[in-house]
């Protein structure tokens, strides 16, 4: 505003710049969609490590692979991971442990484990009472650990106890209403009304683990999309750079439904899913260009790895099988764009797969030549650096189709622009469309862009060589004027991996 002058002097004014700043989204969020022992069933869940994911979805599990593979993620690098836990119930019931505590002359108080599962069958409630007249309990919740509960109480590995908890509705203290809010171990499905009995060491039953899950329960559309299950469960999450789908089950994967589904999704988030091979490739020669096309369609949002690579089993003494490499991958990526950015490929030397044995075929340099152009991701194994992952393509990377987005690393750099930006310019909307509005979308706009380039994101040795930032009146003609748009046209030049490295070599007579 004008300063408004009163006495003869000087008079300060902070002036707004115009430049509004943008701040680059996160680039290696990974999602995983996949069945757990535990926790919130379709639900996004944003976790930091793996001892969370122990916490709170009960680690691995021989019935799942989920646990698997964030945990290779976590051991290549992995910093943040959004968990979703699919579930399909059992024919009867919800699958969650319950049970039900007397009260005096009144209906009972029934408690559920917080989520289904037969770790709920583990849980035991205690209720106890300050004196014979009281109208408030105490609850105490225990999880005990696995094992017989007679004749030694096993060890109480997580414990939870409120105190002054009322059956009267409306009250501060309704026990519905705290353990909404509290627990993390369990709920009221029916308050009682009246004082509740005490009670000791009352054991929840009747949890299940659920039907083993198929493809249906992942990435059925019809069935999942309107009600947020399955893949559409990530529309409940801000942000993910990098989708995940483990094996349903050990002998249970994938198909290219779910893969293709999951690829739409993914370009829908501007995100990259990171495909699996199929267990039937056992050998280089059998992955010709159909082979690649009926498992996965070509998207420019989807990545595919091969072969399969042997992990220890913490499960089987540290026995090493194979496991899908898509986990490992995910980690290598989120490692590489913290320690170069995004814009280097994640593929080469520096690309080593932590934890890896063999690997399920060893590849040479003749087949990874011819896997290569169909646009698969070879993981190969040197004597220097051991596992590493040797290919950094899309799926519309393969030489026949010579697609733009050719290259994760160019393909990934877009989406991080284009949902930073689309973050970074929502001020824009109701604003005055006129030059004073382009000038500061300029500013705000050219200002990230520059950013970017002086890490060395782009092409060029100049800003105007690496990218441009158009909005003047040229882009925006009075009729989109009049229609309230305003139109940002923004270029780069992107960085492309040297997949080929070409040394020449000449003898020269020495001069006599």
């Amino acid at each position: 505003m004008p300063v408004s002058v009163s006495y003869p002097g000087v008079y300060i004014q902070e002036i707004d710049s115009g430049v509004r700043s943008i701040a680059g989204v996160p680039t290696s969020i990974t999602a995983f969609v996949g069945r757990a022992r535990r926790g919130p069933v379709d639900e996004p869940v944003l976790i930091h490590g793996l001892g969370e994911f122990t916490r709170r979805f009960g680690g691995l599990w021989a019935e799942a692979p989920l646990g698997h593979a964030v945990a290779q993620y976590y051991q290549n690098g992995g910093v943040d991971a959004v968990i979703v836990r699919a579930y399909d119930p059992p024919p009867t019931g919800d699958g969650a442990s319950s049970v039900t505590l007397p009260a005096s002359g009144a209906s009972a108080l029934t408690l559920r484990a917080a989520n289904p599962g037969k770790w709920g069958d583990r849980l035991v409630v205690t209720v106890k009472h300050d004196d014979a007249d009281s109208t408030v309990f105490h609850l105490t919740i225990e999880e005990l650990a696995p094992g017989p509960l007679v004749p030694t109480r096993p060890a109480v590995v997580a414990s939870e106890r409120f105190v002054r908890l009322s059956h009267i509705a409306g009250s501060p203290r309704f026990v519905s209403d705290v353990l909404a809010a509290q627990s993390r171990l369990v709920r009221v499905t029916a308050p009682p009304s009246g004082r509740v009995d005490e009670a000791t060491d009352e054991q929840l039953q009747g949890g299940s683990d659920g039907d083993a899950l198929t493809v249906s329960s992942i990435a059925d559309r019809t069935a999942l999309e309107d009600a947020k299950r399955g893949l559409w469960a990530l529309e409940k999450t801000d942000l993910f750079n990098l989708l995940v789908i483990p094996p349903l089950a050990p002998d249970v994967f994938p198909d290219k439904t779910t893969w293709d589904t999951a690829a739409a999704y993914a370009h829908d988030r501007r995100a990259i899913l990171l495909v699996d091979p199929d267990p039937g490739w056992t050998e280089a020669n059998s992955i010709d260009a159909a082979a690649v096309a009926a498992h996965a369609a070509p998207s420019e949002n989807a990545a595919l790895y091969f072969p399969r690579i042997d992990f220890a089993d913490p499960l089987q003494e540290n026995r090493p099988r194979p496991f899908p490499p898509a986990g490992a991958v995910a980690g290598v990526i989120a490692r590489i764009d913290g320690e170069r950015g995004l814009w280097k490929s994640p593929a080469g030397q520096e690309a080593t797969v932590a934890g890896a044995g063999r690997l399920g075929v060893h590849l040479t340099d003749r087949e990874n030549g011819v896997l290569n152009p169909r646009a698969v991701n070879c993981l190969r194994s040197f004597p220097a650096t051991g596992a590493v992952v040797w290919g950094a393509r899309t799926l519309r990377g393969a030489d026949a189709l010579a697609d733009q987005w050719k290259y994760l690393s160019v393909r990934r750099t877009a989406l991080y622009i284009e949902e930073s930006l689309y973050r970074g310019t929502q001020w824009v909307v109701f604003e005055p469309n006129d030059e004073p509005l382009w000038s500061q979308i300029r500013l705000s706009v050219g200002a990230f862009m520059n950013g970017l380039f002086r890490q060395g994101a782009f092409q060029g040795t100049t800003p105007a060589q690496a990218y441009y930032v158009k909005c003047d009146r040229d882009s925006n003609p009075q009729e989109d004027i009049d229609r309230g748009i305003v139109n940002i046209f923004v270029g780069f030049a992107p960085l492309k991996p040297a997949e080929f490295v070409i040394v020449s070599i000449q003898q020269i007579r020495p001069a006599e």
